[in-house]
């Protein structure tokens, strides 16, 4: 174990919007809804035996208010790193998936080719993603020498950070690595200059249980 790292990270997508058919961003600062509130309140049974030393969040209200009862529940500390909010994406800010997913879909294709410069107009490409947000992971894992940390951040951020953190992956794993749901968890531990993974984006059983009650079929939801 290296001791100026944390003993683990647990990387987070945050709980489900209040519209969670749209696409977002960064330019969309959205709260979380009923539901999502529900995954929130959840997801504290499973991380509570884990005893987390610190719960990081975007700044972004629908990280911090995923993150808040976690923190609030477990008594240790809710702080922000606003670098790890979500990617921006322009014109398709507040767009239904249906009108923008021809767009999203064209983006991937470029990433898992290995051109990680493209972007459509207005909209944050994968080099800029990594780059913003690898500092800002780094800089929360340094803060946390031998801690237990939870970081809650986005969909996408997720996905860059975990292509980028892990031994042997890259763009080219964009489709094949999984989808990130809303509270899907990747725990995270230190493997030379390189993270390991423990769990990849799995959704806590108690989240599962609370989505499988409040299921809404044929609604399609937004996921990196």
């Amino acid at each position: 174990m290296n001791p100026e790292l944390p003993e683990a990270v647990w990387l987070v997508r945050h709980a489900e919007t209040a519209a969670p058919t749209m696409f977002h961003g960064a330019e969309s600062d959205i709260e979380l809804g009923v539901h999502g509130h529900r995954q929130a309140v959840a997801a504290v049974e499973w991380f509570a035996p884990f005893a987390p030393t610190v719960v990081v969040s975007s700044a972004m209200q629908r990280a911090a208010q995923t993150a808040a009862p976690i923190a609030a529940a477990l008594g240790v500390p809710h702080l922000l790193e606003p670098q790890l909010h979500e990617r921006f994406v322009g014109p398709l800010t507040r767009m239904p998936r249906e009108g923008a997913d021809h767009i999203w879909e064209e983006t991937t294709r470029h990433w898992v080719a290995g051109n990680t410069a493209y972007a459509y107009p207005g909209m944050e490409s994968f080099d800029e993603l990594r780059d913003r947000t690898l500092p800002a992971f780094n800089r929360v894992v340094a803060a946390h020498p031998s801690g237990r940390v939870v970081i809650v951040c986005h969909g996408v951020v997720c996905k860059v950070l975990l292509l980028s953190l892990l031994r042997g992956y890259s763009s080219a794993n964009w489709a094949t690595i999984g989808r990130v749901v809303n509270l899907a968890v990747s725990e995270l531990v230190p493997d030379g200059e390189f993270w390991a993974a423990r769990r990849l984006l799995i959704v806590p059983p108690p989240v599962a249980a609370i989505n499988a009650v409040f299921e809404e079929p044929g609604v399609k939801k937004t996921e990196a």
